[in-house]
């Protein structure tokens, strides 16, 4: 009978062992909910560089159709550093996603930096879109992390309390070992690192709003990017051009876009051959807004993430 009695009633397994199961089973259901998503992001970000990329007419530019005002550079360059990039993408979204400190993500760009060198021959083609781009991809996911839902607002906030000291910080504390950084200190304008350090405010308060307002006038995709771009170019004091055109070149930029803007941008019904006329005048020039488009790229991303049609599949799964 006692025998019987032990199969009827075989020994309970622990409690503390029980009530974990789920919770590990749970935990390893947002690693991997959380992974598939920085992957996804990582996606995103490197189809917001290729639309950069694809997008004319685009003033200077290198697009698909031409290299704009670039004799070292054309559209298989900047394909092979997109192919360089995609495991940066991934690989910073991740570190986000963990809290990383600034120094992790820092020496992540670095190696992003070196990749992209190394696959373009030593040409710049993503070094502002490497910061831009993966400082948002690990707010983002950071934000994914916290469950919280995607907006604008919320990446931006997380950006800034997450890393905003750090920024600030490495702002402060950089040497004038680039182009960009040689040229802010010598015109005294801004560079990326500060538009990284104040929340990239040309991406959240000029280029995002620009999109919507062109999409919500009735126009299409295209419409929106050369309309968000043509704002940037009015209002970032981009050090790419005043690398190449002093005051007077960044001043030709900065007129030309706002008076394209002020003629309704694409709502204008020759708006095609004002941009291509922009665009050959830049040329002319040899000028080249890459500032502005690492942060229209920026905008692209953003939009999909937090404002596009693809808006449910990033916020799907969210605790409610």
């Amino acid at each position: 009978m006692s025998g019987l009695n032990h199969l009827d009633h075989p020994p309970a397994m622990p409690a503390m062992r029980l009530a974990s199961v789920p919770h590990y089973t749970e935990r390893r259901r947002r690693r991997r909910s959380l992974r598939a998503f920085c992957g996804m992001l990582a996606r995103a970000a490197v189809r917001s560089l290729h639309q950069e990329l694809t997008l004319y007419p685009k003033p200077g530019l290198v697009s698909l159709v031409d290299n704009g005002s670039h004799d070292d550079m054309d559209a298989s360059t900047f394909m092979r550093s997109l192919f360089s990039l995609r495991h940066y993408f991934f690989e910073i979204a991740e570190a986000g996603a963990s809290g990383a400190p600034f120094s992790v993500l820092k020496q992540l760009g670095i190696k992003a930096e070196q990749r992209m060198l190394q696959a373009t021959g030593g040409i710049n083609t993503h070094r502002g879109a490497i910061f831009c781009l993966g400082m948002l991809c690990a707010a983002v996911a950071s934000c994914r992390a916290q469950d919280m839902t995607l907006s604008p607002q919320a990446v931006r906030a997380t950006l800034l309390i997450q890393w905003g000291d750090a920024l600030a910080a490495h702002t402060r504390a950089a040497e004038n070992d680039s182009n960009g950084l040689r040229v802010a200190a010598h015109h005294a304008v801004g560079g990326a690192r500060e538009e990284g350090a104040l929340g990239f405010p040309s991406v959240f308060d000029v280029a995002l709003p620009q999109l919507q307002a062109t999409l919500d006038a009735g126009r299409d995709w295209q419409c929106a990017k050369v309309d968000a771009l043509f704002a940037l170019m009015a209002h970032v004091s981009d050090t790419n051009v005043y690398h190449r055109g002093g005051s007077a070149g960044a001043a030709r930029v900065q007129q030309r876009s706002r008076a394209f803007m002020n003629d309704g941008g694409t709502g204008n019904i020759a708006w095609q051959a004002r941009a291509q006329a922009c665009h050959h005048e830049f040329v002319q020039h040899r000028l080249s807004p890459g500032g502005a488009a690492d942060l229209l790229a920026a905008a692209c991303l953003l939009h999909a993430v937090c404002g596009g049609e693809g808006q449910g599949k990033y916020n799907a799964g969210l605790k409610a």
